[in-house]
């Protein structure tokens, strides 16, 4: 899953791609280098980032979501909190809601992706990204995350959601401590027996420097490490950055691993 941010403050790239026009041609580079998913955002959720209005989102995103739609094959996933931003990228051609408040108590995102019979990927969060970071604290992380999976997929389903339309994704770094995250990917081979894909985003995150320094666009040897591991412990979705680099790594750790011996 190739990124697309479509901001001024994301961690990472923020600002390289705010206008549609090199948003959509590094979006299509992104796939030319290998991307099977899309994911197109227009608002940042990094820890402490400030809220955009529906109207600032919209007009970032569904002009890239529309243009794509007639460019690529391959899916693309509207990352987003509002309903609203999710039913115009449907309309405009996303087939994925990336929803980064899979934690919400109301039905009104989920009701859209039931009604366009969307894939829906429900991250783990707790908190939102303004406040996230402040203490987050669990009881166990990897069972406290599993036990929100298990409560959500019911949810899901009695808004018209199938688990069949659901991945997962355990939310590296959205509320989250360093050890957290380590316990968390460490573990992952935990969360397979839900029977669902599973999403790990670690590109370049900043636990990566917390643990060993260096600004976010160094921070590739260890996003390649985790990626690698996360496949290996039963992941099939990688959320890159760097698309070229991490579809070489991946594709000699499934090389591996097809020759492994039990």
């Amino acid at each position: 899953m190739g990124v697309v941010n479509i901001t001024p403050d994301s961690f990472s790239d923020g600002g390289r791609y705010l206008n549609a026009e090199p948003a959509v041609a590094h979006a299509l580079e992104l796939a030319a280098q290998g991307a099977d998913i899309l994911d197109i955002g227009g608002e940042s959720t990094r820890p402490g980032a400030e809220p955009v209005s529906e109207a600032e989102e919209l007009h970032r995103v569904i002009p890239v979501v529309e243009t794509l739609a007639a460019r690529v094959k391959i899916p693309l996933s509207i990352d987003t909190m509002k309903p609203a931003v999710a039913r115009a990228a449907l309309q405009g051609g996303a087939s994925i809601v990336n929803d980064v408040a899979a934690n919400r108590e109301d039905d009104a995102m989920w009701k859209v992706a039931a009604e366009f019979r969307a894939g829906y990927i429900c991250l783990h969060a707790q908190g939102m990204p303004q406040t996230m970071q402040a203490n987050p604290v669990y009881v166990d992380v990897v069972r406290d995350v599993s036990a929100f999976f298990s409560e959500r997929l019911e949810r899901l389903n009695t808004c018209g959601i199938v688990a069949e339309q659901v991945a997962l994704d355990v939310g590296i770094g959205f509320g989250k401590t360093l050890e957290h995250n380590l316990q968390l990917l460490a573990n992952l081979r935990s969360f397979t027996t839900m029977a669902r894909p599973l999403l790990i985003g670690v590109s370049r995150k900043s636990f990566i420097g917390k643990l060993l320094g260096g600004k976010p666009n160094e921070r590739l040897p260890a996003s390649l490490a985790c990626a690698s591991l996360a496949v290996a412990s039963g992941a099939q979705i990688i959320r890159a950055h760097d698309v070229a680099e991490t579809v070489q790594a991946l594709r000699i750790t499934e090389a591996l691993l097809a020759r492994k011996r039990n």
